[in-house]
This record gives C-alpha cells, sequence and structure tokens, in this order.
C-alpha cells in the first residue's frame, strides 16, 4: 500500500503559489487528503466563480501538487 499523503507537505506546497493566489483577492484552502491519496481543495475569495479559476486550477496548481508531493494520486477542486 502507498504511504499516505501528507496534509503538511499539501500545505508547503500550496503556501509557494498561495502569494499569487491573494495577490488577485483569492485564496486556496486544502479540505482534506481521503484514504486513496486524493487531495481536495477549494477556492476562497475572488477565485470563487472566476471564469479562470478552473484553467489555473488545472494548468498549474494541480501539476504542481502532484509534482511535489509524493503519493497523491489526485486532486480534485471542490466548488
Amino acid at each position: 500500500m502507498d504511504t499516505v499523503v501528507d496534509s503538511k507537505a499539501v500545505n508547503d506546497c500550496l503556501d509557494k503559489i498561495r502569494p499569487y493566489i491573494q495577490h488577485d483577492g483569492g485564496d486556496i484552502e486544502l479540505l482534506g487528503v481521503d484514504e486513496f491519496n486524493v487531495v481536495y481543495v477549494s477556492f476562497k475569495g475572488a477565485c470563487q466563480g472566476c471564469m479562470m479559476a478552473a484553467e489555473d486550477f488545472s494548468g498549474g496548481i494541480k501539476d504542481l501538487l502532484l509534482e511535489e508531493v509524493p503519493n497523491i494520486r489526485d486532486v480534485v477542486l471542490v466548488g
């Protein structure tokens, strides 16, 4: 069985990109990691409902998490 994904490692990775998101009035929140090592995140503030949010997520945030945090199987944007 794979090692469980460390929530701290996920948050540390999100902290690398958080300033850029916050600069535009938004934020990203880690909602949790399930037993299958799927990470769930949600946009906050100006990012909620933004037309570019899904593109920013799939084009950068998801890739960064999958690349930098070992054992993540998927990253899901909630909301």
